[in-house]
């Protein structure tokens, strides 16, 4: 008798918990997209370094253009934000990769794969550096076995699952020689009004690295990468609206990698102080976007680790010193839309 009583009990129990909880579950999968804006809407969907940070994925920068959907590299965790925030996976047309460190190119393969399980009706373009072949080869024969899974299980009455859509298709940048100041820049990417142009920067020794400008309508956005501070970037910048830069303080990276080596980790700190040599401080950031004449700087790939979170007025010291100019630190969620033949600049935050 009492077994039975307390099988009842679960029972009432588990379907008040299902009541309680179907309603935050539909609210979210039927939480309305956001709309397609008809000019540049920026998503900072991983806004982090490589080492973990609370609430901070790694580098992922989406751009909507119109009714299309692209990504400027896509590290760990970023997937799960484009999904939680409702962005149309099922229009993603291409990913460019910056370069092929590990917290820019983890979550090809996922994304991938949501993209194209959200109705991606095409192969997905990734474009990148001399290797993003290899990246593609080796995603679609990580997922092959899954894609070929969920097509059995899924592909029934209106839901079609073609397996040809589910890859990756690479495209290599081929890059001219660079000029006597260094810019060196091809066109990675051209539909209808968008045009995508690659831009070589210096991350030595990873090379080649590039930045992406993306023009659209009459608005522009550029994003850099991981640089060190690169004088033609701000060249290839000229006029654009936005200029999404990476940013590492150097003073608080040295102390960070004296507290490890005095904590008797040697090896991170050593890793800590080579970072120094292929990135790109606030300060000079800064200098940068004043002399590309962009209109907003928006930092990214903040590091190291959660610094520049728990101290940003250290983090951001003296980026003023060089004269007027709009800048900010990015935050996952935040939003930059740029409406089509205007000036306007809108920033959000979900």
């Amino acid at each position: 008798m009492r077994r039975r009583t307390l099988l009842k009990a679960m029972g009432a129990l588990g379907a008040a918990v299902g009541l309680a909880f179907a309603p935050a579950a539909q609210a979210q999968f039927a939480a309305a997209a956001p709309q397609a804006p008809d000019g540049l809407r920026v998503t900072f969907c991983g806004t982090s370094g490589p080492l973990p940070v609370r609430d901070r994925a790694k580098a992922c920068v989406a751009i909507q253009a119109g009714d299309s959907l692209y990504l400027v590299d896509v590290g760990p965790e970023a997937t799960e934000n484009l999904m939680m925030w409702r962005l149309p996976l099922n229009q993603a047309k291409a990913l460019f990769l910056t370069h092929l460190h590990s917290d820019h190119i983890g979550e090809v393969g996922e994304f991938n794969l949501q993209s194209w399980v959200a109705g991606r009706p095409a192969p997905l373009l990734l474009v990148g550096p001399a290797g993003t072949e290899k990246v593609a080869q080796g995603f679609n024969l990580a997922y092959a076995t899954d894609h070929g899974f969920r097509k059995a299980h899924h592909e029934h009455g209106a839901f079609k699952f073609d397996l040809k859509s589910g890859e990756l298709q690479p495209k290599v940048i081929q890059m001219p020689k660079p000029s006597a100041s260094g810019l060196a820049t091809a066109v990675a990417y051209k539909d209808g009004d968008l045009t995508v142009t690659a831009i070589k920067v210096a991350h030595e020794p990873v090379e080649p690295a590039f930045a992406y400008r993306f023009d659209y309508k009459g608005r522009s956005v550029v994003v850099s990468g991981d640089t060190r501070k690169w004088p033609p970037l701000a060249e290839a910048a000229k006029g654009a609206d936005v200029l999404i830069h990476e940013a590492q303080n150097a003073d608080m990276t040295r102390q960070l990698a004296q507290g490890l080596k005095a904590l008797g980790n040697p090896r991170m700190s050593s890793l800590m102080t080579d970072t120094l040599t292929y990135h790109t401080t606030p300060v000079e950031a800064a200098d940068i976007a004043r002399s590309a004449g962009v209109k907003r700087l928006v930092l990214y790939h903040l590091t190291q680790a959660g610094l520049p979170m728990y101290n940003p007025e250290a983090f951001t010291r003296g980026m003023d010193a060089g004269g007027a100019l709009d800048w900010r630190l990015a935050k996952d969620g935040m939003t930059i839309d740029l409406p089509a033949g205007g000036d306007e600049i809108r920033f959000g935050q979900d």
